[in-house]
């Protein structure tokens, strides 16, 4: 049976203007995407952010407007058969960052391989410069979408 998974995401900036994504491989596949993740049954989509950040890079963010939901069919990348609804907020660090921040796509430190060789599945975060940022810097299709948009000002991001 098909099912509705909503996903909500983080835009988050740094001091230098840089956008932060995550480099994930799951089972093989390479995605470049912005943190965050499925919600869960019992908690709402800030909550859901929050802990996302929480989990994925030991970070307490405050997650600010809302910037986006998808209004379009989108299947998933990862169940066929299955729809996705993407909410994106603007998020702020409310600490400094503890995880190591990769140069480059897809630089796995030594302790992010062995977790993949167990899971198989890991992640490394890097930022990208916003003025050298396209839509093909990014995997998923909302994600794309989201940029786009972004960058031709049709969601307008704070100063």
């Amino acid at each position: 049976m098909a099912t509705i998974t909503l996903r909500v995401y983080g835009i988050m900036f740094n001091e230098a203007g840089q956008l932060l994504v995550t480099d994930e491989m799951i089972r093989g596949e390479r995605f470049t995407k912005f943190p965050g993740g499925g919600l869960e049954w019992g908690e709402g989509t800030r909550e859901c952010l929050v802990r996302e950040f929480k989990e994925e890079m030991n970070l307490l963010v405050e997650v600010k407007e809302h910037l986006y939901t998808t209004d379009f069919f989108q299947e998933s990348a990862f169940k066929k058969g299955d729809q996705i609804i993407s909410i994106y907020y603007r998020v702020q660090a409310l600490e400094p960052l503890q995880v190591r921040i990769s140069t480059e796509p897809f630089q796995f430190d030594a302790g992010q391989l062995a977790l993949y060789e167990a899971t198989r599945q890991t992640e490394s975060f890097r930022f990208i410069d916003w003025h050298t940022l396209t839509e093909n810097d990014l995997t998923l299709p909302i994600d794309r979408i989201v940029v786009g948009l972004m960058k031709r000002g049709e969601i307008v991001l704070p100063a």
